[in-house]
């Protein structure tokens, strides 16, 4: 999980070297905190938050295959 979402957001933003993903697990629930640069949080998000849906979007079609509910925290 943690690689997918690091490639995904590496390619969207221009300073793909500051990308950082944290990966929380709790018993039930693994919490992903993606940190961009300062400059780079609007394109994570995207227009009217489209860009942030669809990476939720792909993390839980891909979380089904863990069993575990995956929620992603965009950190600036």
């Amino acid at each position: 999980m943690k690689d997918l979402i690091k490639r995904i957001a590496k390619a969207l933003v221009d300073h793909p070297e500051q990308v950082e993903v944290l990966e929380v697990e709790g018993e039930q629930v693994l919490v992903l905190e993606l940190k961009v640069a300062k400059e780079d949080v609007g394109k994570i998000i995207g227009k009217q938050g489209r860009t942030a849906r669809a990476i939720r979007t792909i993390l839980s079609a891909a979380s089904g295959k863990v069993k575990k509910h995956t929620v992603i925290e965009i950190i600036d």
